[in-house]
């Protein structure tokens, strides 16, 4: 039986802070605990490692042009690693590692994308595919170079909206990585009998309640959304969504629960509908956890929302 041989992959454009990362964590903190690792570099930054510091863990560094399949299973065959380590090239789409024959046992179990904040709004509006695949496949996101002019909600609402699993993580301008999130402004009452959410606020409701399914379990609730029926679920049920603006313009999304209701066979996709429910909790293999699903008591044909988008601030 083939030993699994545990893969970290270290995503980001040149400056978003791999290197220091990989540093700190492998070597300041031993993260490898001792075990063999390999670690590949196919992308050289500014900032070098030092080879020796990482021999000293039982870290050997590879500088490599490209994923070449012959390449990397010589390699496997020189170290035989325990862990495997890759500073990724951040230009690579990851479908480029993915696509390739790996030698055995190799297993990713973590992408960390790495952003760095002061850059990131124009990365976005030049570059949106690459950081888009970076944000898509990550496990985790860590944000750096922090200020007080970082816009970490607008933020951390938007990436959640593209990838439901990651964690997502602000690092000061020293590295330090901020502990819990900035207070978060819920524009509708929580105490109500019945909350109601109005249209411009659905985006903040979808990613508030997401992060957050106990808070909102057994809460009575009443928004506009639109219909949309998923070729894979049940007769009975449906989710009402909404278009939404994640992290820049023509970057849209359509967000939304599941929702049991007794007479989804009457709705069609794209009707605008008020719907009247409680909340609840299951489990979304998309999540890799508990979300929210709706029980409509009813849903009701209306007129389209003023606006077609919402967004998450």
């Amino acid at each position: 039986m083939t030993k699994e041989i545990p893969v970290y992959l270290f995503m980001g454009f040149l400056e978003s802070g791999k290197t220091t990362f990989a540093k700190e964590t492998l070597v300041d903190r031993g993260f490898t605990d001792g075990k063999k690792t390999l670690m590949l570099v196919l992308e050289e930054g500014e900032e070098e490692y030092d080879e020796e510091d990482f021999k000293k863990k039982n870290i050997v560094i590879e500088y490599i042009d490209d994923l070449d399949t012959d390449e990397l299973i010589a390699l496997q065959k020189k170290h035989k690693p325990e862990m495997v380590m890759i500073e990724y090239n951040g230009t690579w789409p990851l479908d480029k590692l993915f696509s390739i024959r790996v030698p055995k046992g190799w297993t990713v179990v973590q992408v960390i994308s790495f952003i760095n904040a002061q850059t990131f709004d124009v990365y976005m509006a030049n570059m949106k595919k690459m950081m888009m695949d970076q944000i898509q496949g990550a496990d985790m996101i860590i944000f750096n170079r922090c200020d007080e002019n970082t816009k970490r909600n607008d933020y951390r609402r938007s990436l959640r909206a593209i990838n439901r699993r990651a964690q997502v993580i602000f690092e000061n301008m020293d590295g330090i990585a901020e502990n819990g999130q900035d207070d978060v402004f819920i524009p509708y009452d929580l105490d109500a009998p019945v909350v109601e959410i109005e249209e411009e606020d659905f985006g903040i409701f979808y990613i508030d309640a997401a992060d957050n399914p106990d808070k909102y379990a057994g809460k009575k609730v009443k928004f506009k959304a639109m219909v949309h029926r998923p070729s894979n679920y049940s007769s009975n049920c449906f989710v009402p969504g909404r278009f939404a603006m994640t992290c820049c313009a023509d970057d849209v999304a359509f967000v939304g629960f599941k929702c049991y209701y007794a007479g989804t066979k009457n709705l069609s996709d794209r009707q605008w509908v008020i719907v009247e429910g409680t909340i609840g909790k299951e489990y979304y293999p998309e999540f890799e956890g508990d979300g929210p699903v709706i029980k409509a008591d009813s849903v009701v044909l209306t007129a389209p929302a003023a606006e077609e988008l919402v967004y998450f601030n």
